[in-house]
């Protein structure tokens, strides 16, 4: 019994990583002295006190570098857009924020990289960024489908970077002008409606063909229009009848009336979630008659449910990973940053996980080939 339980204790001084005492040495009656056989109550007592302390220790140990790390550092924010734009601007907002929700406080500070529809950054940020925990990525939502699709210029595996969060979702809607005699969905596959778009290959045009595939509808598309903004002044001009992909983030941020005041008329909307303040108006997951359909619309409409994602290069400690998504967590919540971004036109009230994110796009290059197949002929070209 006597040496299982002297190992016992040893094994004990070998988990806490402390010195194991030796016996002091004490006299039995006028015999000489001798090593006491088995360590005292008190002595055990001791060493579970030890192995607490040190247990303790161990934890502040590894949360304490990533706070040593971070002080005085800079965290550099590449942005996959030109400067002014609305992913700069949310960019520079949370970089005035995230400092102070990061152990050890360091500075952010913004760096613009356009290109390649966002190509370019991610680039960068899967191959010669730093991977220690100082560089950030913030992406367009497509740039992290832009390989499952085929693009040729891209050089990264979505699947490998570290994502992070991001402040917002979005929703997409159907809609057009409320002079147009068209007031449903199923009108709208009985008579020819024209909507914008910027080019052929634009998102704007590829969801205008995936209506007329999955819906039946009849949308005419014609191009020449930017953006949102363009296509809006266009249907008020009577130039063009509808958009088949307007942002409801966007919408709220330019031209919050016009729901309200009925100025449009929305047919149809899709995303990541049913919106209780578009009810009565068709969601395109329920309205998808058949399963493949429905798969379909997930792919296409995947962006969406990535909403403005940030990111860390693939790499990069865990320890870091996870304080920068619980500093862009805090930072979201922080009223000084809501406010600003409400102040701005920025969307940032459904903020989504890094998990959640990593989530989508797990789910999303999962979907079988065929489906995969058919939104790559849908995204390229007119039909």
């Amino acid at each position: 019994m006597t040496p299982s339980f002297v190992g016992w204790a040893k094994a004990q001084c070998a988990k806490a990583r402390a010195p194991c005492p030796r016996g002091p040495m004490r006299r039995v009656g006028t015999a000489r002295a001798k090593r006491s056989p088995l360590p005292t109550l008190q002595k055990i007592h001791s060493l579970v006190g030890v192995a607490a302390v040190l247990s303790l220790t161990s934890q502040f140990a590894r949360a304490e570098p990533v706070a040593e790390f971070y002080q005085g550092k800079v965290i550099t924010l590449t942005v996959a857009s030109s400067a002014g734009g609305e992913y700069d601007t949310l960019a520079r907002t949370l970089a005035r924020f995230l400092g102070s929700h990061v152990p050890g406080h360091p500075l952010a500070i913004v760096r613009d990289m356009a290109g390649g529809g966002g190509i370019a950054a991610a680039n960068f940020l899967s191959g010669t960024a730093a991977r220690d925990g100082t560089h950030i990525g913030l992406l367009q939502n497509t740039t992290a489908l832009a390989p499952l699709f085929g693009a040729r210029d891209a050089r990264y595996d979505p699947l490998k970077f570290a994502w992070l969060g991001t402040p917002n979702i979005d929703t997409g809607l159907f809609a057009v002008w409320h002079t147009v005699p068209v007031n449903s969905l199923a009108e709208a596959k009985e008579r020819e409606i024209s909507v914008g778009a910027s080019a052929m290959n634009a998102t704007s045009a590829s969801y205008a063909r995936l209506l007329n595939e999955v819906f039946g509808t009849r949308l005419k598309i014609v191009t020449g229009y930017p953006g949102q903004t363009e296509a809006f002044y266009a249907m008020e001009r009577g130039e063009i009848e509808g958009y088949a992909a307007v942002l409801y983030v966007a919408l709220q941020a330019t031209k919050p009336e016009w729901l309200a005041q009925r100025m449009i008329k929305p047919l149809l909307y899709y995303g990541p979630r049913k919106r209780q303040d578009l009810a009565g108006v068709p969601y395109a997951p329920e309205a998808a008659v058949n399963e493949n359909d429905r798969l379909l619309l997930d792919v296409a409409f995947a962006p969406l449910a990535l909403g403005q994602p940030l990111l860390m290069p693939p790499g990069v400690p865990e320890e870091r990973v996870a304080a920068i998504r619980q500093g862009l967590a805090e930072t979201f919540r922080d009223a000084g940053f809501i406010g600003e971004a409400r102040r701005l036109g920025l969307g940032v009230d459904t903020q989504r996980s890094g998990e959640e994110i990593e989530s989508v796009l797990r789910r999303v290059f999962a979907t079988p080939a065929d489906v995969l197949d058919r939104w790559r002929k849908l995204s390229a070209a007119a039909r």
